[in-house]
């Protein structure tokens, strides 16, 4: 059986991050790439995830979860030694601009299918999304090189560009988005960035961080945007 194309909205609640579509769950996520880190531990426990995989931000995520997002934030800046917890925050304090590899991952889950950000896609990006209710197409990064395609009323989001849509190791991989859902789907995007801010806020305050956790709470907020409020233009 045919599966149906995206349609009306459900007249249902989904959870947060999710838009039902008659039988299809459009998803929209924020994520964050886990990098390859040198050699050394963090000074703080951190989940165990591959490189080049996506850890998702929302309010559950665990302290593990937390602390591999801090982790990643730093692991491109230099640490005075002697490296520990404090050193960490106070380099990340010290910073003029907050930045880290992800954005929005979309999916389809009836199809089982994602289409995730490109090499260095930010996720201090992730607003630059809204420039598709206006018949814009922000950039999504490269190799592969996500792409934004107008087929009438509906978004069709490539993994890859151009040729590559249908050749190599990404062929014919997307997800298609009605317009009208977009903006439902990227203020539940906000939403999720919000509860992670709560999970930041949580994790700092175990971990004992004291005035550096409230600190880079409100760092991690300025400089991904997060709980500003999310202005969308008319489509």
């Amino acid at each position: 059986m045919a599966r149906k194309s995206p349609g009306a909205l459900r007249p249902q609640s989904k959870s947060a991050g999710n838009v039902g579509l008659n039988d299809v769950v459009i998803t929209m996520q924020a994520v964050v790439e886990v990098p390859m880190f040198d050699s050394g531990s963090s000074p703080w426990p951190t989940e165990q995830l591959a490189p080049g995989s996506w850890l998702v931000l929302n309010a559950d995520c665990t302290d593990k979860r937390t602390g591999l997002f801090v982790a990643a934030l730093a692991n491109r800046i230099d640490v005075a030694p002697p490296g520990g917890r404090n050193e960490v925050v106070d380099a990340l304090l010290a910073e003029e601009m907050l930045i880290v590899a992800g954005g929005l991952q979309v999916g389809d889950t009836t199809a089982g299918t994602n289409v995730v950000p490109g090499c260095c896609s930010g996720l201090e990006d992730w607003r630059d999304w809204a420039q598709a209710l206006t018949g814009g197409s922000p950039w999504l990064g490269h190799d592969p090189s996500p792409e934004l395609e107008v087929l009438g009323e509906d978004l069709r989001v490539w993994q890859d560009a151009g040729p590559n849509r249908h050749r190599g190791r990404w062929a014919g991989r997307h997800v298609d988005i009605p317009r009208r859902a977009l903006p439902q789907l990227l203020l539940r995007a906000q939403r999720d960035l919000v509860g992670f801010l709560d999970a930041l806020d949580g994790w700092a305050a175990r971990s004992g961080l004291g005035h550096r956790g409230s600190a880079l709470v409100k760092a991690v907020d300025q400089n991904f945007a997060i709980a500003a409020p999310l202005v969308l233009p008319a489509g």
